[in-house]
């Protein structure tokens, strides 16, 4: 990772100050990711704070899959999480799993049973939501705690130490139906965080885990097992969203009550980006329903779309540096995220000539067969990216929106006794053209060239106030062009239940007609490039050799487009 920004600054603060004081003498943070999806860009925040607090203190940052429900986990999420982590520059010592610590985390568990601090609960799901009490619509934790109703204790509370280590081996041994019986820590029914209240440990699930198989017939929850797994880890510093405040007193609870190593947990604001989903489930329903291709459609802020859709990992760490770090939630707009992939793009993006919507323009007294190679420039950003030799020739391809019949105020383009420049060629000018007789569509431009013009002004100094792009028609290549858009109509898609409201109809457009310089004949996947005057794309996975297909990663700053939208 390059970036050396540092997007945590209170965090790297309160580390610093816990090294001062002698409260830790070393720094060792975790990634904790449930492999039940894949990354999104919502996680790449708390991944990037976690290493850079990290390396920031010479420390250790360990990669821990929680995977305590097996129901949802699989080990292709953990290949795929660790492959975009390294893909964002992340290092870490070691990968560990929340499952390398079931054994461990049990034995704790009978300790807390021992000291009369947990007990079996036969209560359903049902009895036990409703005798922990329901926090007030609408009421958060800091405007009042005593609203909230006390909680009413299960009537097996008060099991004997003997009777619940009993019935806890038993579950563990498969000896009850699912969902009969569950472990809970014996805290606080009345206390004002429901978290507090008794909350569930182990639950029976007979379901075979993606690594221990089928070994346990119970499973701990993320309340019981993520500060536990912290302290066995020897995690100095658990950094983690607002969401797990509220969460803080019991991890902390559970550690005083066993004695051990005290992780510190600092949380930080989640990243919360307009028409962004981030939702693992409802991501996982786009994926299952086939609304999108998979998790890595280039339309989803999965890491894999944004990879698959030509984001790179610099403009994302530059992102979230840039963002910053507050105590607070709040939303940034999906339009600044691409500005960081277009600025970022704008830097690193050879140009080449790309015709999406071709329209043929014939140049009357071009030579018949010549052909003629003309310099282009790869990068005007980067004078060391050089140039590059495109054929042109009597016959091209230009776009069909830089023709018109009759020209709109302020439109510079073709248009009957206009001239302009064809990029890196010739001044053009339009004599005449061509219509389909059935149609009436406009289907062949024609001009003439002035041959003293080639890459650079008349002689005679006069001037044209347009530029425009072409491929050589004899030369050009086929493609396949995705033009993405947003997914979502809704800034925030993951509000309500029905994702099909929100979903944008127009989200993508297939172009199959396309025409190509051809040094894009064999572009790799991967390939990022800038189509001259119309966007940032990257070759595609279904790329072949001689057949690219290429994904719009951003689009540029279109002045015109919106001249004529105002134009209505």
């Amino acid at each position: 990772m390059d970036t050396n920004e540092k997007p945590a600054n209170f965090i790297f603060a309160a580390v610093a100050e816990d090294l001062k004081t002698g409260r830790f003498n070393y720094v060792r943070t975790r990634l904790p990711p449930e492999p039940n999806g894949y990354l999104h860009i919502g996680h790449v925040k708390a991944f990037l704070i976690d290493y850079l607090t990290a390396r920031e203190f010479g420390g250790e940052l360990i990669l821990r899959f929680d995977d305590t429900n097996p129901t949802k986990e699989e080990t292709e999420f953990v290949d795929a999480i660790e492959d975009d982590a390294r893909w964002l520059g992340i290092q870490w010592v070691k990968v560990t799993f929340a499952s390398d610590y079931f054994d461990r985390l049990y034995e704790w568990a009978i300790r807390l049973v021992k000291k009369g601090l947990a007990y079996v609960d036969d209560q359903s799901p049902e009895e036990m939501s409703a005798s922990r009490g329901t926090l007030p619509r609408g009421t958060k934790w800091s405007e009042t705690e005593a609203a909230i109703k006390p909680g009413v204790a299960s009537p097996y509370r008060d099991r004997s130490v003997e009777e619940n280590l009993d019935l806890l081996e038993r579950m563990k041994n498969g000896e009850f139906p699912e969902g009969s019986r569950v472990l809970r820590a014996k805290i606080d029914m009345s206390h004002p965080n429901l978290v507090m209240r008794d909350p569930v440990m182990y639950r029976i699930l007979r379901v075979p885990h993606h690594r221990t198989g089928t070994k346990w017939c119970i499973y701990p929850t993320y309340d019981w097992s993520h500060g536990q797994n912290d302290s066995m880890e020897g995690i100095t510093h658990s950094l983690c969203s607002q969401e797990y405040i509220i969460h803080r007193p019991l991890y902390e609870w559970f550690l005083r009550q066993l004695g051990e190593f005290p992780s510190r947990q600092i949380e930080f604001s989640r990243l919360n980006l307009t028409y962004a989903m981030m939702s693992k489930r409802k991501l996982r329903k786009l994926v299952e329903t086939g609304v999108v291709s998979g998790w890595d459609d280039p339309r989803l802020t999965t890491l894999r779309g944004l990879r698959r859709r030509g984001v790179t990992p610099e403009a994302i760490q530059s992102f979230i540096a840039a963002v910053g770090e507050t105590n607070n939630d709040s939303w940034v707009d999906m339009g600044l995220f691409d500005s960081f992939v277009r600025d970022d793009l704008n830097q690193r993006s050879p140009r080449r000539m790309a015709v999406l919507h071709p329209l043929k323009l014939v140049i009357d007294n071009y030579p018949d067969g010549q052909v003629e190679e003309m310099d282009a420039v790869n990068n005007p950003e980067d004078a060391s990216a050089g140039t590059r030799k495109v054929p042109f020739s009597k016959v091209v391809y230009i776009e069909q929106d830089d023709f018109r019949e009759t020209p709109p105020p302020k439109y510079h383009r073709l248009y009957p006794g206009n001239e302009i420049r064809l990029r890196y060629a010739y001044l053009v000018k339009c004599t005449g053209f061509s219509r389909d007789p059935g149609t009436g569509a406009v289907t062949e431009v024609h001009c003439t060239y002035d041959p003293a013009t080639r890459g650079g002004d008349a002689p005679d100094g006069r001037k044209v106030k347009s530029t425009i792009h072409w491929v050589s028609a004899e030369h050009a290549v086929q493609a396949e062009v995705r033009l993405y858009a947003q997914l979502f109509t809704v800034e925030n898609p993951d509000v309500g239940d029905d994702i099909s409201a929100s979903l944008n109809p127009n989200s993508l457009e297939t172009l199959t007609g396309c025409f190509v310089e051809p040094s894009l004949a064999d572009a790799k996947p991967g390939d990022k490039v800038q189509f001259e005057r119309t966007g940032y794309f990257c070759a595609d996975l279904d790329s072949a050799p001689g057949k690219p297909v290429f994904n719009r990663t951003v689009t540029l700053k279109d002045t015109w487009a919106k001249i004529e939208q105002k134009q209505g």
